[in-house]
């Protein structure tokens, strides 16, 4: 059978990661797709790059519009990036009645509700694998391996350089600023970070799994977002000393008033496994009614384990090609006339537990102040943790750390209260705040 040709829009890390696996496994990804796999055809502004990684053979172009109007193209993978000149090529791409192969986590979660419209009426297939945990196949994993499960929870450590950080900071007892410096000589943080390092990147990823796992459109809008930007490193050691990591952790849960949807910084018990994925790393925990919890671990990013997931889409398109349009995986698992409308939470309906670190003044009552303003509005406490004043301020030091941790509590209780303490004269610095997830 003749073999599927494919056009592919960016040479950088990923296409050249790409072009490599395609290459050294092409006779065991032919036995697995029933037909050759081909890229016949790139385009990257930067052509000479693009001839290097591509070899001989493969025609290179300037004009991803190009590899668009070639009829011959059966399959176009989008490695660009963005949500601009991206966006643009893939619904141009889907109008050519080609099929779609993307890693663009920031374009699925603000456009994909537009492009898998576009998709679905056209009859062509989008894949994403990539987009998500790079070579791990969650999407995989959510959209067909759980189908028999109503999915209730996942939370997922999906940026490779903020848990490279966190742990660092933990390790080493150093600043967020210092491992970030380190991060970024070493590669594993950009020179602008601002996406991985606020939080942005993880809200793109769960929003995706969000809408396969409870099957409701992506509303990356609605996600509430926290970086690391502002973690100190003694919380990071009184985390440690309580039982707990922090990582930071994208969560959707479903509930009876509605959807969760959000990214930050957590308290995790050390015991669970997802505490105990280090460095660069990714995985994603993910609770369904039959099945229980299952984890799924792996390397989040990369040329090789990324590209690992884009041929994964390649033969499955190449499989499905001559299937009918109505016979094929749904986008987001559900068939879109049976989307779900349940509505995504804001963070003040949201009902988690708490640390709480407060720096107080080193005198009686405070600790009975505190306790009671946290129990006149219902918030029960887990444990409670004092420090010495002298360990937290130097001999002879007048201020001590007084850390809480609290029982489930709804956010906007928390933050009316929060407000109360913050008001108390003996509360000499801002009140620290970081949710905790038991994952149980």
């Amino acid at each position: 059978m003749k073999s599927i040709q494919v056009g592919l829009l960016g040479a950088g890390t990923v296409g050249s990661g790409t072009f490599k696996v395609l290459q050294r496994n092409q006779e065991e990804i032919k036995r697995r797709a029933g037909r050759g796999i081909e890229i016949t055809m790139v385009a990257d502004l930067d052509t000479a790059r693009a001839r290097e990684v591509a070899g001989e053979g493969v025609k290179v172009v300037a004009d991803a519009r190009e590899v668009i109007a070639n009829p011959d193209i059966d399959i176009v993978i989008e490695l660009i990036g963005g949500y601009g000149i991206a966006r643009q090529l893939v619904l141009e791409a889907i109008a050519a009645g080609k099929h779609v192969v993307t890693a663009n986590k920031a374009l699925l979660a603000v456009h994909g509700t537009e492009i898998f419209a576009a998709a679905h009426a056209k009859g062509v297939m989008v894949a994403f694998e990539a987009a998500v945990a790079g070579g791990i196949p969650i999407i995989k994993a959510l959209r067909e391996g759980l189908t028999a499960n109503s999915i209730q929870w996942l939370a997922g450590i999906i940026n490779g350089t903020t848990n490279f950080i966190l742990s660092e900071m933990r390790d080493k007892g150093l600043d967020f600023a210092t491992v970030l410096k380190e991060a970024q000589r070493l590669g594993y943080a950009e020179a602008d970070p601002t996406f991985d390092i606020e939080g942005v990147d993880a809200a793109h990823k769960v929003t995706l799994m969000s809408a396969i796992a409870f099957g409701i459109p992506v509303q990356f809008d609605k996600a509430h977002i926290e970086g690391i930007t502002k973690l100190a490193a003694q919380d990071i050691k009184y985390a440690e000393q309580l039982g707990y990591r922090i990582k930071l952790l994208g969560v959707t849960k479903r509930t009876a008033q509605g959807v969760e949807l959000r990214v930050h910084p957590s308290l995790v018990p050390s015991k669970r496994l997802l505490a105990n994925v280090e460095g660069a790393m990714n995985a994603v925990v993910v609770h369904g009614d039959a099945v229980g919890t299952t984890l799924y671990y792996g390397k989040g990013a990369g040329s090789e384990p990324t590209a690992s997931a884009v041929i994964a889409d390649l033969v499955d398109i190449t499989r499905l090609h001559t299937a009918d349009a109505a016979h094929r995986v749904p986008h987001l698992a559900f068939h879109p006339d049976a989307m779900s409308d349940l509505k995504v939470l804001p963070m003040s309906e949201v009902v988690t537990s708490y640390y709480l670190r407060l720096r107080v003044a080193d005198q009686a009552g405070v600790l009975a102040k505190v306790t009671g303003l946290l129990a006149t509005a219902g918030i029960s406490i887990d444990a409670v943790l004092q420090r010495e004043a002298d360990e937290v301020g130097g001999e002879g030091s007048t201020q001590t750390d007084l850390i809480i941790l609290t029982h489930d509590a709804r956010e906007g209780t928390v933050d009316d209260v929060m407000a109360e303490l913050q008001a108390l004269p003996t509360v000499l610095e801002p009140i620290v705040r970081i949710r905790k997830e038991e994952l149980s």
